[in-house]
């Protein structure tokens, strides 16, 4: 009998035989299977033994087929129990020996992955296997992809992990950059914005990290290179600096529409005000809602009348502690 499996062949044919014929003595069985008597008799056994099969009669006994979920349910219970038995074991193995090797070699806890594509790859992996929480860091001039490439986002929003985004403001001024940022944060990303961003990072579950290796100022040499940094002080130290930058980073609003809002703002006011907020010019702030530089000043005006200031840094304070943004 082939390891692991509760019936071999020959077992199965005959007890699915036995079946159909509800009941039967060794000698008929062993004609209908076109076994030898002796084979017959061996497999009968067996079959008794497992507890598939039960003999009514002690001379010339006649065997009746007995329920098979009953007979091999306890059997697959105590195989499925020793399998989740035998996985934690090698779970546990398994984290005992990276966590050995990360001690005693350096490259266990860095590896370099070299090209856009492969880079590109390595983010879907990882997305796509997050559980918990993806942390980014947003630069302009993306290496592996196009915020709106980035399609793994909405499935991992979707089965529930949490995405909070940095992004970095020229970034916000690049056409059509933000509609895909808006896109996102419909679907549940936390978007936040800066002047700068010291690096590229992507962090997944606090577990991995994903940081280019290149300079942007040495990015037309060669191909753009990756470290992916597994548990260690160094991710620790990326974990830090990433809170710290969300911690100083302005909330971008990009729902837009025509819903009043507090104190009577509509979604474009708060939007207009994120971007006010996060630094973007009134170029790009019209170009982004689609009106003039002229309406731009207009509804600032509105708004800072509302807040009671005059000035743009007085609106920005009163829009933060009113909460408008």
């Amino acid at each position: 009998m082939q390891e692991g499996l509760l019936l071999d062949a020959r077992e199965e044919q005959t007890y699915r035989l036995l079946v159909g014929l509800s009941a039967a003595r060794s000698v008929e069985l062993a004609e209908v299977a076109e076994l030898t008597q002796h084979e017959a008799d061996e497999v009968l056994q067996r079959l008794q033994a497992k507890g598939l099969v039960a003999a009514t009669e002690v001379d010339d006994p006649v065997f009746r087929p007995l329920p098979p979920d009953v007979a091999l349910g306890t059997t697959l219970l105590r195989r499925q129990e020793s399998l989740e038995t035998a996985r934690k074991t090698v779970a546990a193995l398994s984290e005992e020996f990276r966590a050995s090797a990360s001690r005693r070699d350096a490259h266990h806890l860095v590896e370099v992955i070299v090209g856009a594509t492969a880079l590109r790859e390595r983010l879907r992996d990882l997305q796509e296997s997050a559980r918990e929480e993806i942390l980014w860091f947003c630069r302009a001039n993306p290496l592996a992809m196009q915020g709106a490439d980035n399609t793994e986002e909405y499935g991992a929003l979707t089965r529930g992990v949490r995405y909070r985004a940095i992004y970095e403001r020229a970034l916000l001024e690049t056409p059509g950059e933000l509609d895909s940022i808006a896109e996102g944060v419909s679907w549940g990303e936390e978007a936040r914005a800066l002047p700068t961003l010291p690096v590229r990072l992507a962090i997944v579950d606090r577990s991995t990290a994903v940081c280019p290796l290149v300079r942007d100022d040495e990015l037309g040499i060669g191909e753009p290179t990756a470290a992916v940094i597994s548990r260690g002080q160094l991710l620790d130290a990326l974990l830090a600096l990433f809170e710290s930058h969300w911690e100083q980073a302005t909330p971008v609003k990009l729902q837009r529409g025509d819903s009043e809002g507090s104190e009577g703002l509509d979604d474009n006011e708060r939007f207009l005000l994120s971007l006010l907020v996060a630094g973007v010019p009134d170029k790009s702030i019209a170009s982004q809602l689609g009106i003039s530089r002229r309406t731009v000043q207009r509804r600032l005006d509105r708004m800072m009348a509302l807040a009671g200031v005059d000035t743009r840094t007085g609106l920005a304070f009163q829009a933060a502690k009113r909460g408008w943004i």
